[in-house]
């Protein structure tokens, strides 16, 4: 019978390299790395796209809601400049036409119509009648001394002439305050025509800006179509001076605008132009104020929006950590399980090898032991054999060395193929304490220092008694062909857990480096050159798996190596009858 050991070297080759799997570090934090950022920008992509949308979209919304208040405020402000003003145009022309030219020129009935002006109505300064020909004024009344002055060269009559009726811009005036003329032309059939002037002050102006209710930080002023401020202004400046701001003076709508002042300040302007006279309302208003708003939901809106980025980065660092590690778990235990595998293809390769050659083995030690016993009988059935005594004992011997063949080749087999396992409840202590009976001498001619550490009342488990010591002596062997005379050897036992023990068996030797251990469980695999047959430590192995236990191996070179042997209480019989 004949085997192709190539062919075995052929199957471990394969084998590893199946089991051959990049687990280094490396590899997961770049696994991890990829994960994380993979899964955080699928996430937080959508989420910032998500956001950006509802910024827009808020704050388009909360802008027109917000903005749409200053317009309103401003278009109702407009409107009571307006009133104002076009009322007492209404009042101007209403004399005109309700007096005639020789009532308005008697003194009397003037400062009559002045009197119950200021009476009725509020801002009315002073009243006159004037030549709409030469432009001399006939008759006055008010604080001034104006009577016979001529306006004929003046740009305001010119305008007057041309429209009927003039607003001018405000004006200090000789009393150094503010107010604005209103001019009213009658024209009669004849062609004679005069003209009633009145001046009007402006503090009802302020009067209107005041009811805004603007804030500290607000402002609020008229100036006309060259920026020149009609009423004084809290920020930028007062009455009859130039407004900083550049305000557009195209179309009649409301406009708004968001701009940095001559100071620096973010503001928002908010202006309308009056139809007549030409003047323009400003409101102006500090930005934070006026996006308050705007900014606590801009604000509330960041939180959410990092809240959520910081939950989701956690979840994805957890979620990726735990994900690698439970891959690198499944890439060991696969490559444990192709280990595992190739063990056992050996072992079972080798078992088969073995197999064959304890048959082969036994059936010219079966031919041996028949002569043998033949030439036995014959000897002790021949009474005058005369080398009787000298034939007999080596016959024996020739019947105890086959015994001893016999005995070998029961091994070899029982290494091919599962042996009948004679399961009996074992004391782990008292087996070892038996193991080195059996080394007792070894130890004492060596010098040998063996500390037993044994727990106590460790736990009696249900195993084979016989393959236990076979376990226990080829690790000890192990262990005694490691170290040097005079070497120590430490055995120790403990509870494992609920269900199974423990067996260390730890020497001082020379060691093995790391890629030693991870083949001495390996057939034919060995350190001792041509002493060793390679066979030992794998059968021990074979065994313990066999018993449902696990060993494993831990060495470092000119330290010492250390086995450790867990074996369950019972959990073995239940594998045995499953």
């Amino acid at each position: 019978m004949t085997f192709n050991f190539k062919k075995l070297l052929n199957i471990k080759e394969i084998f590893q390299m199946l089991t051959e799997v990049k687990s280094s570090e490396e590899r997961y934090q770049k696994l991890r790395r990829n994960m994380r950022i993979l899964m955080i920008g699928l996430t937080i992509f959508p989420l910032s796209m998500m956001a950006v949308i509802n910024y827009h979209q808020y704050q388009r919304s909360l802008r027109e809601e917000i903005i749409t208040p200053e317009k309103v405020l401003a278009n109702k402000t407009r409107h009571s400049f307006e009133f104002f003003l076009k009322e007492r145009l209404s009042l101007i022309k209403s004399i005109s036409y309700f007096y005639s030219y020789e009532q308005l020129s008697d003194k009397e009935t003037l400062n009559h119509i002045l009197y119950t002006l200021k009476k009725e109505f509020s801002g009315f300064v002073d009243l006159g009648l004037i030549n709409g020909t030469d432009g001399h004024q006939l008759c006055y009344v008010g604080p001034y001394t104006l009577e016979g002055k001529n306006y004929a060269e003046q740009s305001w009559f010119q305008e007057l002439m041309l429209r009927g009726t003039y607003f001018s811009d405000v004006f200090m005036g000789y009393r150094k305050f503010p107010h604005i003329a209103i001019a009213v032309q009658r024209l009669e059939k004849t062609g004679h025509s005069w003209i009633v002037r009145t001046t009007i002050d402006t503090k009802m102006f302020d009067n209107l800006i005041a009811a805004m209710g603007l804030d500290a930080d607000g402002d609020a002023f008229v100036i006309n179509k060259e920026g020149i401020f009609q009423t004084d202004s809290r920020l930028y400046g007062k009455v009859l001076e130039r407004c900083p701001l550049k305000i557009s003076n195209a179309g009649y709508a409301t406009y708004v605008d968001e701009r940095k002042d001559p100071n620096g300040k973010d503001i928002v302007i908010t202006y309308t132009h009056l139809t007549y006279p030409e003047y323009t309302l400003v409101i102006v208003k500090s930005r934070s104020t006026v996006l308050k708003t705007w900014y606590a939901l801009k604000s509330d809106l960041f939180l959410v929006f990092l809240i959520s980025s910081i939950l989701i980065i956690i979840v994805v660092f957890r979620l990726t950590r735990t994900m690698v590690y439970r891959i690198k778990v499944a890439d060991q235990n696969r490559e444990s399980a192709f280990r595992e595998l190739q063990h056992q293809h050996k072992l079972s390769s080798i078992g088969r090898l073995a197999a064959g050659v304890a048959h082969e083995i036994n059936n010219p030690m079966a031919i041996i032991n028949e002569k043998a016993g033949l030439i036995k009988d014959i000897i002790e059935y021949t009474p005058d054999f005369a080398q009787k005594d000298k034939f007999l004992p080596l016959v024996m011997s020739i019947v105890n060395s086959v015994d001893r063949c016999r005995t070998i080749t029961h091994r070899l087999l029982g290494f091919a193929k599962r042996m009948e396992v004679e399961i009996e409840h074992l004391d782990v202590n008292e087996l070892l304490k038996e193991v080195l009976g059996f080394l007792e001498k070894e130890i004492f001619f060596r010098n040998i220092d063996v500390s037993l550490e044994l727990a106590e009342n460790l736990s009696a488990i249900d195993s084979d008694r016989g393959q236990l010591q076979q376990v226990f002596l080829n690790i000890l062997n192990n262990a005694m062909a490691a170290i040097e005379d005079k070497g120590r050897i430490i055995i120790t036992t403990w509870e494992k857990n609920i269900n199974g023990v423990a067996v260390s068996i730890q020497d001082n030797g020379c060691g093995m480096s790391e890629e030693t251990c991870h083949k001495i469980f390996e057939p034919f695999f060995t350190t001792k050159k041509e002493y060793g047959t390679g066979l030992g430590l794998p059968i021990t192995y074979g065994i313990v798996k066999k018993l449902g236990g696990d060993i494993e191996v831990k060495s470092k070179e000119h330290e010492g190596t250390t086995f450790n042997i867990f074996l369950p209480k019972n959990q073995f019989l239940k594998n045995g009858a499953s």
